[in-house]
């Protein structure tokens, strides 16, 4: 798990350090979710939406989302950026959008991602899969990232 009470680029204002739990939904507390599977993903939901491969090259979040998920399963070995290959998206959230690509700029939301490692490491070049929630409590910069290996 990983958490920051201050997730913004630019801002003198002060951090406020104090988490309010109470306003993150149930759903994206306790125990983190399990890979959806194929029948969950075929089901006409709207809470699920597959990100479109133009939104994968232009969200930076993402990436780095991606990038924390696959040195969560590193030693800190890698001195440079891993060389990774998001395949697909899938991101899930409660709140009310009027466009499924609006889900990504969720408060609170899981990002269910699968991706490939494209470097030098032969052992870790294969695909990877990781459950990735973000929750954010409302207060500027206020955000826990959880990520867990789905393999």
């Amino acid at each position: 798990m990983w958490s920051t009470l201050a997730f913004r680029i630019k801002c003198d204002d002060a951090v406020d350090e104090d988490w309010d739990d109470t306003a993150v939904d149930d759903f994206f507390k306790g125990a983190m979710p399990k890979w959806l599977s194929d029948e969950e993903l075929a089901t006409d939901n709207k809470q699920y939406y597959v990100v479109k491969e133009s939104e994968l090259q232009e969200n930076d979040l993402l990436h780095l989302f991606t990038e924390i998920a696959f040195y969560s399963e590193r030693e800190n070995v890698l001195t440079a950026p891993p060389p990774l290959k998001i395949e697909k998206v899938v991101v899930v959230t409660k709140e009310d959008t009027e466009e499924g690509h609006e889900m990504l700029k969720a408060h609170n939301a899981i990002f269910y991602v699968s991706y490939k490692y494209n470097g030098e490491y032969s052992e870790w070049a294969r695909d990877h899969k990781a459950v990735i929630r973000k929750t954010m409590d409302g207060k500027p910069g206020h955000m826990y990232l959880e990520v867990v290996a789905a393999e």
